[in-house]
């Protein structure tokens, strides 16, 4: 059973990604002529899904993409034209199969009406649609549509007893034949021992299959036995019109050990549409299994696709470190031997510092390894993109050209799963806020399609994603109008542009005047900072009124470990992430001027810099007061540089990050803990909130100017 969900599940991921293929084809499909090689790429992946989905006994599956793949086959074949209606209810289609997926996956039942009304809209479309409407079950839909030709296939199945330990089950293999046309079963029951000598684990039936249909080929009836064909049954398929082999057809014919399949213990296969009210009470039942079967089930974890290279670097490094334990495992003995011959001990105390050595490097490079078996390319997060944007601009009216740059960058895979969502959110206001309508675009002197563009590239140790549009940018005015209308600012405030534009981010701001399905409420960019904030990022928003606007989110590479720079402060050791320092410099007092009561800076360079006394800030005792006598760490975040006075700077080292808000409570100003070698917990500096939050303190009386 273990091996059985085992196969399941890959199953079903195998068939996520299937429906990535068919939607991310469909999206690119041009109304028109059919293009016969994107047509093929959609089919196959379809093909794929029915042909695994009748093997783990997944009808409604099966029957549901059989329709889609006759709707694919017409228009393969040159037989049908693609029109937008089509794309739009195949689209719909890959939607309810994506579902369908979710829920098994999930071990919950399937939502049968949805499924019925998508099939339903594929089979008006096909020509297909019954009297009696929409509602008949797919199963039901398949084999009327399959039985209507007066071809007739002959198929003899010769099984190894041991076919059922392999996990194969005939009747599941015997209903997808049903899909391909009207299914009759003739069952060998001469085989059968008496009852003293029955094996339930061992299969003594043969079977001669009857398919009638019009349009099957050969190469279907051998997909549906690619599986136990030649190993562990021997199948033989004679043609309509043509004679049987060996005389194997005339020795059934005879009759001689052979009847006609009735009990259900001698497994029965009824034609689909004559036992549609029976299958339904079993599904039912089936279903009502299922979901009870999931709340007791554990919740699947999630898996992920790695690289052979990377997993043969990660066993090499293994290796070497095997090989530098036993290499430090002797010096025990080594060191032993020395003290008894009183030898100078100098030589195996190098050879001990060269042993650690190795074994630091090699620790490093099993750490960077392990951690990029985790970073998928971003594509993961943009393939949503295109449907979204699909979606959003057919209900808008609008017509928008996506472009996506930098796909192969790779990030974390916790963090993608965690931006898709604030992705969304910018796309769908990108789209709904800021490009405008194709009329306007045109009186403008634009052109009537409006770009959206997605990039991710690497700056410093960092992530950035670009979200661009070429719309009508934000209105800094009739912001701040609509947040003084709100009471989220004062009518005599003194923000600055940037700060005004800013606001876009406050929880249930909204401009828009209509509120919609897409957005209007308010609860989208608030969410967005909140979530990207999560991650440990940032999310900024530049906007020209008339040309557009670019949302840049910032992240690290990883959420697990940092490069670090460990820093004293009185008697603590706080951690100040390595990518956010730019120089560390000794104070020179003359450069240090004062804004009476308010704040110090330091005057770096050609530009000033506000000074930040973590003493003061973290309420750390016993810290040094005089600047002279300590260091400014001069750090930057989205343009903002600060001077953050330390004791002392300790030495550099990779951290792995511990959650305080998880294990403690949140503390402002810090982005985590970690421990150090010595066992003591080290606070991590979250140098962004530092900085921004950061109003000013005590400026000793010398220091204060007019």
């Amino acid at each position: 059973m273990d091996m059985m969900e085992t196969f399941r599940q890959t199953y079903l991921e195998e068939s996520f990604e299937g429906l990535d293929v068919m939607e991310a084809g469909l999206l690119e499909l041009p109304p028109g002529e059919p293009d016969k090689d994107k047509i093929n790429e959609i089919f196959r992946a379809a093909h794929s899904i029915k042909g695994g989905s009748g093997t783990f006994g997944f009808i409604e599956i099966a029957g549901f993409t059989h329709v889609l793949e006759t709707l694919l086959d017409e228009m393969r074949d040159g037989r049908r034209d693609v029109t937008q209606e089509a794309i739009d209810v195949m689209l719909s289609a890959v939607d309810v199969l994506r579902d369908m997926l979710t829920k098994l996956q999930d071990h919950q039942p399937i939502d049968e009406e949805r499924a019925n009304e998508v099939q339903g809209q594929l089979e008006r479309i096909l020509g297909m649609e019954s009297d009696e409407g929409v509602s008949q079950a797919s199963t039901d839909t398949v084999a009327s549509e399959a039985v209507s030709g007066s071809g007739e296939w002959k198929i003899i199945v010769i099984p190894e007893k041991e076919l059922l330990q392999t996990g194969n089950e005939p009747l599941r293999i015997f209903r997808e034949l049903e899909t391909l046309g009207e299914l009759s079963v003739d069952a060998d029951l001469s085989a059968v021992p008496e009852i003293g000598q029955f094996n339930p684990e061992e299969l003594y039936l043969k079977w001669t299959l009857t398919l009638k249909g019009e349009g099957i080929q050969e190469e279907d009836i051998k997909e549906v036995f690619e599986w136990i064909d030649g190993d562990g049954a021997e199948i033989q398929i004679v043609a309509p019109n043509a004679e049987a082999g060996d005389g194997v057809a005339a020795s059934q014919s005879a009759g001689t050990g052979v009847s006609e399949v009735e009990a259900p213990e001698v497994a029965q296969v009824e034609k689909v549409a004559n036992i549609q009210p029976a299958r339904s009470e079993a599904s039912a039942a089936n279903a009502k299994k299922e979901s009870s079967a999931g709340k007791a089930a554990p919740k699947q974890e999630g898996s992920i696709r790695v690289d052979l290279s990377k997993i043969d670097q990660m066993v090499n490094l293994v290796g070497e470190l095997v090989i530098t334990q036993s290499m430090l495992s002797q010096f025990g003995e080594q060191a032993e031997q020395a003290q008894e011959q009183g030898a100078r001990s100098t030589e195996w105390i190098d050879k001990l510092k060269e042993g650690l050595t190795h074994l630091e490097r090699h620790t490093r490079e099993l750490q960077e390894s392990v951690m990029n078996i985790r970073m998928l390319p971003v594509s993961f997060a943009f393939n949503r993109m295109p449907r979204i944007v699909h979606d959003v601009s057919q209900k808008l009216g609008k017509k928008i050209d996506l472009v996506m740059e930098g796909e192969g960058t790779e990030l974390d895979k916790t963090m993608l799963e965690q931006l898709t969502d604030p992705l969304v959110h910018i796309v769908r206001n990108s789209i709904d806020h800021g490009v405008e309508s194709p009329e306007t675009r045109l009186a403008a002197g634009k052109p009537e399609q409006g770009t959206v563009k997605l990039a991710a590239f690497h700056e410093g140790g960092n992530i950035l994603i670009q979200i661009t549009d070429d719309g009508a940018g934000i209105n800094h005015e009739k912001i701040e109008a609509k947040a003084i209308e709100k009471g989220v600012i004062e009518a005599d405030h003194n923000l600055t542009q940037d700060e005004i534009i800013d606001l876009i981010f406050h929880p249930g701001f909204s401009t828009a005047d209509v509120v919609s399905d897409i957005s209007g409420r308010g609860v989208g960019m608030d969410v967005v900072r909140r979530n990207i904030k999560s991650l440990g990022g940032s999310v900024e928003v530049e906007t020209t009124l008339g040309k557009g606007s670019v949302f840049t989110i910032r992240l690290p590479l990883t959420l697990a470990i940092l490069d670090g720079q460990l820093c004293r402060v009185g008697e603590e050791t706080y951690v100040f992430p390595l990518v956010s320092i730019i120089e560390s410099i000794q104070v020179d007092k003359s450069l240090v001027k004062g804004i009476a009561g308010q704040a110090e800076l330091y005057k770096l360079r050609d530009s000033y810099i506000p000074v930040i006394r973590l003493h003061q800030k973290l309420g750390v005792k016993n810290a040094c007061e005089d600047l002279s006598e300590g260091l400014l760490v001069v750090v930057e975040d989205g343009g903002k540089r600060a001077g953050i006075f330390v004791d002392d700077l300790l030495g550099q080292q990779q951290v792995v990050i511990k959650s305080l808000e998880s294990n403690f409570m949140k503390i402002d100003g810090i982005a985590g803990a970690t421990i150090l070698g010595d066992g003591t917990v080290s606070l991590i500096l979250d140098v962004k909130e530092t900085v921004q939050n950061h109003k000013g303190g005590h400026v000793p009386p010398q220091m204060h100017v007019a």
